[in-house]
């Protein structure tokens, strides 16, 4: 046996070692989200780091509101924008498991007045965005305040996309439509229920629906980058249930813990929000009840995004790994997902895909070539593709920087920073380039349209 003089040395070793080791590490984390803020012209982020539902790093970076000069911090109060929709998800899931809902209840029980053509789409159609219905309400005014039953009511009159539960596809009207159900069932509007049975307990003092009239100390201010300098971000006076509340990185961490016991939601439950929606031909998407389920290499994660005007929040769960990373940022043109995994990646160092460069002619590019619009709504956000010599290159919007398409094959392209990203240049029958595609993993994120 060792003496304990000498136990007493081995021990410190050890400790100064992990000291050292988690020291690194946090250096490493600070690097990566200051230069990801300089490259995506971001004034703030707030990031939570929690292993098995215990925090091992917070912090804030930037400023929270620029024309104040206050500095962003883990208690910086944001837009966290659709990382709400699981919490409208669990207000649902919270009364099946009071017995007061069943996920296969016809919605037309609980909304007035549906159409016909709403007849089969149910709660569970509506979880997972397989309803068919428009994405937006066409009556949805973000500088107007009016009932989520009013705003839903002008959808009536829409025909669906498709037909109920043949695909996926993102659907806010969905949302307003659940927050409406625990409304009508629950017999309190949705904000308070929600409150009531979720923020309060766990001591999520920050956790509350969006306002722009009451004071909420803390709060960031949005921003968007435009000619070359910082402006406000548009603001939205209305409440929207997809995009509903406004949280701290803290805050988020005290229900990521939640998420390991039964207090709130049981595993049966949280087993059902966290699997992939079964479609009408028997193939799967990967969403569940308000979280996508796309894994990041070999690592099964459970995520969702948030995008409102100059805010971009990212809340990723690697369930297996029982690590989670929460981002939340005031720039309209940060990229929270990446900046999420790529935390992620320096404490499980095999999360980002190892991708490799394909030798490829680079005549190849010439038909890639053009102006791309992502959104007809926004004809002034147009993505530009460039060849420079052997290089292709994307300009993702006026302000933005130039950056090199590396080919993975002669369809497939990444951005270096963005592995997780795949870019598509879609062709038509005459062989023509016609959309940019962009995806990560099987969930398309964005179509352009070849305008020139």
């Amino acid at each position: 046996m060792k003496p304990s003089y000498l136990r007493r040395s081995s021990v410190l070793v050890l400790m100064f070692m992990f000291a050292a080791t988690v020291a690194v590490r946090a250096d490493n984390v600070d690097d990566f989200v200051r230069a990801a803020m300089q490259k995506q012209r971001v004034p703030g982020v707030a990031i939570a780091v929690v292993r098995d539902g215990k925090v091992i790093k917070s912090a804030g970076y930037g400023m929270a509101n620029l024309e104040l000069n206050v500095p962003a911090t883990p208690d910086t109060v944001f837009k966290i924008a659709s990382v709400s929709k699981q919490f409208v998800a669990t207000g649902i899931m919270l009364l099946v498991q009071d017995g007061k809902l069943n996920l296969d209840d016809k919605i037309s029980k609980f909304l007035d007045g549906t159409p016909d053509t709403w007849n089969d789409i149910t709660i569970r159609h509506l979880l997972t965005h397989t309803s068919g219905l428009v994405r937006e309400a066409p009556g949805f005014d973000p500088l107007k305040i009016q009932s989520d039953a009013d705003v839903i009511k002008t959808a009536y009159g829409v025909p669906l996309v498709f037909k109920t539960g043949d695909r996926w596809q993102y659907c806010n009207v969905g949302y307003f439509s659940l927050a409406e159900i625990i409304h009508k069932v629950s017999g309190k509007p949705w904000g308070d229920f929600l409150a009531e049975r979720v923020f309060r307990p766990l001591g999520m003092n920050s956790t509350r629906t969006t306002t722009m009239t009451d004071l909420v100390q803390n709060r960031a201010n949005g921003y968007v980058w435009a000619k070359g300098k910082y402006q406000n971000a548009d603001i939205y006076f209305a409440l929207r249930p997809s995009g509903a509340f406004l949280s701290t990185v803290n805050d988020l961490a005290k229900w990521d813990a939640a998420l390991y016991t039964d207090k709130f939601l049981t595993k049966a439950t949280r087993d059902q929000m966290w699997a992939p929606v079964k479609l009408n031909n028997g193939e799967t998407y990967p969403y569940g009840f308000g979280w996508s389920l796309d894994p990041v290499g070999n690592h099964r994660q459970v995520h969702h995004g948030g995008s409102l005007p100059g805010f971009r929040a990212e809340y990723t769960r690697l369930i297996d790994d029982k690590l989670s990373v929460i981002v939340l940022t005031n720039g309209d043109g940060a990229n929270a997902a990446s900046i999420a995994v790529g935390i992620a990646d320096r404490y499980i160092p095999d999360v980002l895909p190892d991708r490799s460069v394909a030798k490829v002619d680079p005549k190849i590019f010439d038909p890639f070539v053009g102006r791309y619009q992502p959104n007809p709504s926004n004809p002034n956000l147009i993505v530009t593709v460039t060849r420079e010599g052997r290089k292709l290159m994307v300009q993702e919007g006026a302000d933005a920087a130039k950056e090199e398409l590396l080919p993975e094959s002669e369809t497939d392209y990444y951005l270096v920073n963005e592995p997780l990203l795949t870019y598509n240049f879609l062709k038509g029958e005459d062989g023509q380039v016609t959309h940019l595609v962009v995806s990560r993993g099987k969930q398309q994120l964005a179509k352009a349209k070849k305008i020139k």
